[in-house]
């Protein structure tokens, strides 16, 4: 009866121990493992530790194994860089930021076309019956040259008119001395002779009436027009 119950004590240890080896997991639980510190190793292990290699160089996964636990020459890389893995997959990382394009320059102003037309009084510019420039004359004219500093010059119109005293030839050849004497002074000036164009009116375009003297010493005149472009001011 003792010998039965010893066998019966014997088959339930043996039973017991069965049962424990099936609980157990397939491999043993390390302290640390070598890729994540996990409790139980992505690949299977020798006692140091160490990845187990067939005789190929293989190596053998665990069911712990994740993406994240890939080993070079265990497992392909599985991003190429710049890639990287998250969440087992692998992510591009975002583009560089787009540096904002630098301000376009400020364009250059626009040069402005201008046109200054001025009357001056023959009497000032000239003696009675005379083309020769007064000092006076000349006075107005420097003033006039000073303001073509700022400004590319494309044509100085020239104009003299005269009175009615006097033919109509001698009129017209007087206005025409008149206007050249207004040209050679600018000339003088630095001004260029092909920027300069003159023209006589004689008597035939008058401003006011012949019959006074103050009518007359009106229609006795130059006539000055500068025509050009400026820089446009900011």
């Amino acid at each position: 009866m003792k010998k039965i119950a010893t066998l019966m004590l014997a088959a339930s240890a043996v039973l017991a121990g069965s049962a424990f080896a099936q609980s157990a997991p397939p491999y043993a639980p390390l302290t640390t493992d070598i890729q994540a510190n996990k409790p139980y190793s992505a690949y299977v292990q020798d006692s140091r530790g160490v990845i187990a290699r067939d005789p190929f160089g293989l190596c053998w996964r665990t069911g712990y194994w994740t993406p994240a636990d890939a080993v070079p020459g265990c497992d392909a890389p599985l991003c190429v860089p710049p890639e990287k893995l998250e969440n087992g997959k692998c992510v591009a990382p975002p583009p560089p930021p787009v540096e904002a394009a630098p301000p376009a320059p400020t364009p250059a102003p626009a040069p402005v076309p201008t046109s200054e037309k001025v009357s001056y009084s023959a009497d000032a510019f000239f003696d009675f019956d005379k083309a020769v420039l007064k000092p006076e004359g000349k006075a107005s004219l420097d003033e006039l040259t000073s303001k073509l500093g700022d400004m590319n010059l494309e044509v100085i119109i020239a104009v003299g008119h005269t009175d009615s005293i006097g033919t109509d030839a001698y009129n017209q050849k007087l206005s025409i001395r008149r206007a050249e004497a207004v040209k050679a002074y600018l000339q003088g000036k630095g001004v260029d002779s092909n920027r300069i164009y003159t023209e006589g009116k004689g008597e035939g375009q008058p401003v006011a009436d012949n019959k006074s003297s103050e009518g007359r010493a009106k229609n006795r005149r130059v006539e000055i027009e500068v025509v050009g472009t400026r820089t446009r001011q900011q």
